[in-house]
C-alpha cells in the first residue's frame, strides 16, 4: 500500500472496531462506578486467542508483573481482553 492510501475495510476490521467501541463504552461505564472491571465484561481469557497477536504484555493499561490498570484481579501478561490498547 501507497502512502496516503487508506486500508481497505474488511468484515474483521469493521467488526472488530465495533468490538473495541462497545468494550471502551462497557469499561468507561463500568470504571466511573468501582476502580476496576471484571474480566468477564471485557472477555479476558488467559491466552491470547488475537489473531493479530496482542497480548495483556503488549497492552498500555498492562502493569507488570500481573495487574492491569483497569481490569481487575490477577493478568496474565500472554492473556488478552476486548479493552486491549496497543502500546504506543
Amino acid at each position: 500500500m501507497d502512502a496516503g492510501q487508506t486500508p481497505k475495510a474488511s468484515r474483521r476490521n469493521i467488526l472488530r472496531a465495533g468490538a473495541a467501541i462497545v468494550a471502551a463504552g462497557v469499561v468507561v461505564k463500568h470504571a466511573a462506578a468501582e476502580d476496576k472491571i471484571e474480566k468477564s465484561l471485557v472477555g479476558y481469557v488467559d491466552k491470547s486467542t488475537d489473531p493479530e497477536g496482542h497480548h495483556c504484555s503488549t497492552c498500555a493499561n498492562f502493569q507488570p508483573p500481573a495487574s492491569c490498570a483497569i481490569v481487575a484481579g490477577v493478568i496474565n501478561p500472554n492473556g488478552w481482553c476486548g479493552a486491549f490498547a496497543p502500546k504506543g
